[in-house]
């Protein structure tokens, strides 16, 4: 009798541990999930700011009467605050004012100009 007291009482002893264990756990659990979605949310918002940093410079090269933008792509890096120009207008004037609207549409980027001139 006095044996069964004693192991009733260590599994009392080993349950309340587990739970003890077990809260803590559920605790960190909480606490790494909340920092892995903190981290999922600030990547979505730089792709989000990026996607719509491309759409500005991209708008305003094809609503530009200067320039033939139809051969124009526009790539934003936000982690490196970069927006570059790729692929091709007619003229090497057309070439510096596409450069000069991604400059003053895309405040606070680095503006790298990798058009190439092909007349038609």
């Amino acid at each position: 009798m006095y044996s069964r007291r004693i192991l009733a009482t260590l599994a009392v002893l080993s349950i309340t541990a587990a739970c003890g264990n077990t809260a803590e756990g559920v605790k960190k659990d909480a606490e790494n999930a909340a920092d892995k979605t903190a981290e999922v949310a600030a990547d979505a918002g730089t792709k989000v700011e990026g996607a719509l940093q491309t759409g500005q410079v991209k708008t305003a090269l094809t609503t530009d009467s200067r320039i033939d933008a139809s051969n124009i792509n526009v790539d934003t890096d936000e982690n490196t605050k970069t927006v570059t120009l790729h692929g091709s207008v007619p003229t090497a004037a057309q070439k510096q004012i596409a450069e000069e609207i991604t400059v003053a549409k895309a405040t606070g980027y680095t503006v790298v100009n990798d058009l190439t001139v092909k007349p038609k």
